[in-house]
C-alpha cells in the first residue's frame, strides 16, 4: 500500500475508545486533528508518549486541537492504561489493525534478529478538512508532544 503524504486526504474511521463509546475522524471534522499511533499500552515508549500528551492535553484542548491516540490494544486494555497513569487523551482500539493499515504505520519490524508485524510510532497532523498536513513517523518521544503542539497551533491559527 502507497505511504500517506502530506496533502492526502486522511482515511475516516469509527474505532471504539476508552471509557466507553466511539471516536471517529468525521465527527472531529472542522478542527485540527492530532493522531498518534503507538505500539502497545503501558510499556516504556508508550506510556511516556502518553502521559506527555496528557500533560499538554488542556493546551491541546485550549487551541481546539482534537487529541488521538490509536493502538492495537482493546478497549479493556485502555482503560487500565489511562487509568494507571491518569491520561488525559481519548485512546482508540484498532483490534482488527483496519486503522493502522490504512495509515500505513502496521509495518514489519525487527528486534534482537527476530522479524514481526507492529506498529511503527508515528503522529499525523490532520487539517480541519480532513488532509494530512505533517506526518513524524519513526517518534523519538522525548520532546515530540512540545514539537507536535506548537506545529497543530500553528494549523489551527492558519
Amino acid at each position: 500500500m502507497a505511504r500517506l503524504r502530506p496533502g492526502d486526504t486522511a482515511p475516516d474511521f469509527e474505532l471504539p475508545r476508552d471509557g466507553g463509546g466511539s471516536i471517529s475522524l468525521s465527527d472531529l471534522s472542522g478542527k485540527p486533528v492530532v493522531l498518534f499511533f503507538y505500539p502497545k499500552d503501558d510499556t516504556k515508549g508508550c506510556t511516556e508518549e502518553a502521559i506527555s500528551f496528557s500533560a499538554l492535553a488542556d493546551e491541546f484542548a485550549a487551541a481546539k486541537i482534537a487529541l488521538v491516540g490509536i493502538s492495537p490494544d482493546s478497549v479493556k486494555s485502555h482503560d487500565r492504561f489511562a487509568k494507571k497513569h491518569s491520561l488525559a487523551v481519548a485512546l482508540a482500539a484498532d483490534e482488527e489493525k483496519a486503522v493502522v493499515d490504512a495509515y500505513g504505520v502496521w509495518v514489519e519490524k525487527s528486534m534482537y534478529g527476530r522479524k514481526y508485524m507492529g506498529v511503527e510510532r508515528t503522529t499525523f497532523l490532520i487539517d480541519p478538512v480532513g488532509r494530512i498536513n505533517r506526518i513524524w513517523e519513526k517518534v523519538k518521544v522525548a520532546g515530540h508532544a512540545d514539537e507536535v503542539l506548537a506545529a497543530a497551533k500553528a494549523l489551527a491559527i492558519d
